[in-house]
């Protein structure tokens, strides 16, 4: 008695969705297990939140200092997954050969880039879980609506990863980890996430609204500290970066 074809061999690809879950859950996997990203992406975030809500080094204006720093430091951890650190991973895997070699696989490469941005969402939410956990510890008090606030954090997402995708995609992995790490550094100081805008001259200050570190902060802002509604204007900044850098991204990504 014989059972032909029940352990007949089915070649070929999985299905496309089981394939992205499966690339970003290896991305999370990856990010999760590096030391360096997990000091960029958590570490330096709630030490800068429990550092200033507790120190009085910065003038933060009336209020408590927790209120205005946390929206920040949420807006900083969007831009450190989003941007720095994938980024530089990206950068490297693309030196190494592993994008090559990926993108001859039955995975699209449309697919990988998606798996990439789900990752970073999925370690977003972390961040967001834990620095709330922070804040309400040291005596957070958020307002407004949470959609408000999920159009925000998924807009400066898109923004972000575009932007970390074009410099990965185009300079040198050596040149992508200074010039990330610079940008982080400059927007930490100059985005409105611990110094307040209004603390700059109001040239820079014109300048520095367009940037989307200090529209997703400011927005953030606005609605988890001062109760304000939609902020349009600043999601209207956000969709312009998050459509320009995910187009330029597209367009000039290179492969190899």
């Amino acid at each position: 008695m014989t059972a032909t074809g029940t352990y007949t061999p089915r070649p070929g690809a999985a299905p496309l969705p089981r394939m992205i879950a499966a690339q970003t859950a290896l991305e999370t996997r990856m990010l999760l297990r590096n030391g360096e990203q997990l000091l960029l992406t958590v570490v330096i975030p709630t030490l800068l939140l429990v550092l200033f809500s507790t120190v009085d080094v910065v003038d933060t204006g009336p209020g408590e200092a927790v209120d205005f720093l946390t929206p920040g430091v949420l807006a900083l951890a969007v831009m450190s997954t989003a941007f720095t650190g994938q980024a530089i991973a990206t950068g490297f895997e693309r030196r190494y050969g592993v994008l090559k070699r990926l993108a001859s696989s039955p995975l699209p490469r449309w697919g990988l880039m998606t798996a990439k941005t789900a990752s970073v969402l999925v370690t977003e939410v972390l961040q967001v879980i834990l620095l709330t956990v922070v804040a309400y510890a040291l005596g957070w008090s958020p307002h407004g609506g949470p959609l408000s606030v999920l159009l925000l954090l998924v807009l400066g997402t898109a923004a972000f990863s575009g932007l970390g995708l074009l410099m990965a995609g185009t300079l040198k992995a050596e040149a992508t980890l200074a010039a990330a790490n610079l940008v982080f550094l400059l927007l930490l100081v100059g985005g409105g996430v611990i110094v307040p805008l209004d603390k700059f001259p109001q040239g820079a200050q014109d300048v520095l609204g367009l940037l989307p570190i200090s529209a997703l902060s400011d927005g953030l802002r606005d609605v988890l500290q001062h109760g304000a509604g939609t902020p349009w204007g600043d999601l209207g900044i956000l969709a312009v970066w998050a459509v320009a850098g995910l187009a330029a991204a597209a367009a000039f990504f290179r492969w190899e």
